[in-house]
């Protein structure tokens, strides 16, 4: 199979192209940066990488371009700014906005006017389509939440719904990815290791994660598994508080977790996108159930111990 890969040039994909290329799937990468590595299956032309911005409509008046994209059997799109590293300014939201939408559009469109589109997109989205609650649970039936990010997620999947009519669609509502070298674990590590770990505000939050990868797994099911279509909540079964998290954390890397980062302080240094890791959401993998999909590491102690060294 040749697969279309847009935005999988850093910490989802540094799993994702390795796990493709080991299934024998021929990759074309799609970047703004250099991408490094990989020789051999550049060589064998196993790896095709165009370092282009995807985002901007004169890069979709590439022809070679375009040929790849019509030569692809299936596009997986995992484009977007992250979302909580910034203070969310009006500037720094229109960009989380825009590096979704933008891409998304441009690349439908271009899925549209070929004459022979892939057969399957794997589109990503977010968990925050639900918005943000204490105590209640999510699952792929529950409504969208009115905030910014659930607003975002509704429109970038409305895009991609709009996908050639013949194209198999299959939406990911990401939770929190858990990698070790990178996402939000790569952040806490040092913090932790240098002993200095704790939650973050009350530390009653749901935290929904995934392991990256099963996440890669879902994808790689997702390319190939004909009957899997629609919206999946690409979370573990298990979602656990901020406060179990740090303390499990804290636990198998032999580090106290008892210094808690008030509230106030992600207030101030996130803006209003404080309330992404303030509040949370407990989500429910339930269309994942039903498909009989199996978690390589369903609890957070098996993924935290396979993550950390």
């Amino acid at each position: 199979m040749r697969i279309f890969l847009l935005g999988c040039t850093g910490f989802i994909g540094s799993e994702l192209i390795p796990k493709l290329l080991d299934q024998d799937h021929t990759v074309i990468v799609v970047g703004r940066k250099i991408l490094k590595g990989f020789e051999q299956a550049r060589k064998s032309n196993k790896l095709i990488y165009f370092q282009i911005d995807p985002s901007n409509v004169n890069s979709w008046k590439n022809l070679d371009f375009l040929k790849a994209l019509e030569e692809s059997d299936a596009v997986v799109n995992l484009v977007g700014e992250p979302i909580a590293e910034k203070r969310w300014t009006k500037e720094h939201c229109k960009l989380i906005e825009n590096s979704r939408l933008d891409t998304t559009r441009l690349l439908v469109e271009a899925m549209s006017r070929i004459r022979r589109p892939p057969k399957v997109l794997v589109n990503a989205s977010a968990i925050g389509f639900y918005g943000t609650s204490l105590k209640e649970k999510f699952d792929e039936t529950s409504s969208q939440g009115n905030d910014f990010l659930a607003e975002l997620c509704a429109k970038w999947e409305k895009i991609a719904i709009s996908k050639p009519r013949n194209t198999r669609l299959v939406i990911f509502r990401l939770g929190i990815v858990l990698g070790p070298n990178g996402g939000a674990l790569g952040k806490m590590l040092p913090i932790f290791r240098a002993g200095f770990g704790g939650p973050l505000g009350s530390g009653l939050q749901w935290m929904s994660w995934i392991h990256r990868t099963d996440l890669c797994q879902l994808i790689s099911n997702a390319l190939v598994k004909k009957s899997w279509q629609g919206v999946f909540n690409a979370v573990a079964p298990n979602p656990v508080s901020m406060a179990f998290f740090s303390t499990t954390l804290g636990k198998i890397l032999g580090r106290p977790s008892i210094l808690p980062v008030p509230g106030a302080i992600l207030k101030l240094v996130l803006g209003d996108g404080a309330k992404v890791v303030l509040e949370g959401q407990n989500v429910a993998s339930n269309r994942l159930e039903k498909f009989d999909f199996k978690f390589k590491y369903p609890s957070l102690e098996e993924a935290l111990n396979s993550l950390i060294l």
